[in-house]
């Protein structure tokens, strides 16, 4: 099975005609399991499974994020009868991909398996209840937002050190919680250039920290304003800031792969970073480059 069909063969345990038909689902953690998926293949000791392991970590990860999706609902899409019933389902749905998760692996016999993605998963719901409650209280700095935020993404995945071998094992946790920082940082991009889904972002966590006194104030009285916000983020230049943190992040991604010392892993591995060379327009100057 190719990387590209892991999402495939995932949808088949989590399709359900209540859920496809009354609720939207979060993104496939495609990136973070294509690397996983990919650096099993090289483990002696996990490379037969990698397939049942890259199913169940992301029926894992989909649990998780579809709560995620119960817990930030605010405003009209968490009332009425017809939100109610979306909020229930996600609630349904993650339990559901969760027990499906540990259906697959108890079948299998991969016991310590469930044992260190139970683990995880306790850990990340921890690390959720202080990030949301330093949110709510201010008590947030851009920084730290980006750092709780990789960590929530690298949670499930970090448990796989355990399986690698040497090296591989030694890097495994800075590779995936670099490569999740970057996801969070192509995420944040993402929202400015869309300009919604503003409020709690990086941007307005940076303002809160770097910003004037005066802009302080207005962000925190008018944190619904999205005119506001789209003008303090142009003032502030967060989207640079942004793509500046994602060039140094990509970076120093590139730099742990290096260090994998396996020309042919860093080559099956750079699919995975393009997302991040093209946001930052490292690739085509990159190409220039080679052309010059």
């Amino acid at each position: 099975m190719s990387r590209s069909r892991i999402d495939q063969m995932a949808s088949k345990y989590m399709s359900h005609d209540m859920i496809t038909l009354h609720t939207e689902l979060p993104e496939f953690p495609k990136g973070r399991i294509s690397l996983l998926y990919t650096v099993l293949s090289y483990q002696p000791k996990a490379a037969s499974h990698k397939d049942l392991l890259s199913v169940a970590t992301s029926l894992v990860q989909m649990g998780l994020d579809t709560h995620d999706l119960v817990e930030n609902a605010t405003g009209a899409a968490a009332v009425g009868t017809q939100g109610m019933r979306t909020q229930q389902l996600r609630v349904l749905a993650g339990d559901y991909f969760s027990s499906r998760f540990y259906h697959l692996l108890s079948q299998a016999g991969q016991i310590e398996t469930i044992r260190r993605l139970s683990e995880a998963i306790c850990d990340i719901n921890r690390l959720k209840m202080s990030f949301y409650s330093k949110m709510k209280q201010r008590k947030m700095n851009a920084e730290e937002y980006l750092d709780i935020g990789a960590e929530l993404r690298s949670g499930i995945f970090l448990s796989f050190a355990e399986m690698m071998n040497g090296l591989h094992a030694k890097l495994w946790p800075d590779i995936v919680s670099r490569f999740s920082r970057c996801e969070v940082l192509l995420q944040e991009i993402g929202r400015v250039e869309r300009t919604s889904a503003l409020a709690g972002s990086w941007g307005v966590w940076h303002i809160l920290q770097e910003g004037s006194e005066e802009d302080r104030r207005l962000l925190a009285d008018g944190k619904e304003d999205a005119g506001l916000l789209r003008t303090l983020l142009h003032k502030y230049d967060v989207a640079e800031k942004l793509g500046a943190l994602l060039r140094q992040s990509v970076s120093q991604l590139q730099a742990l792969i290096q260090r994998l010392q396996s020309d042919k892993l860093a080559k099956d591995l750079q699919p995975l970073i393009e997302p991040f060379l093209t946001a930052t327009g490292q690739r085509r100057a990159t190409a220039l480059k080679e052309l010059g």
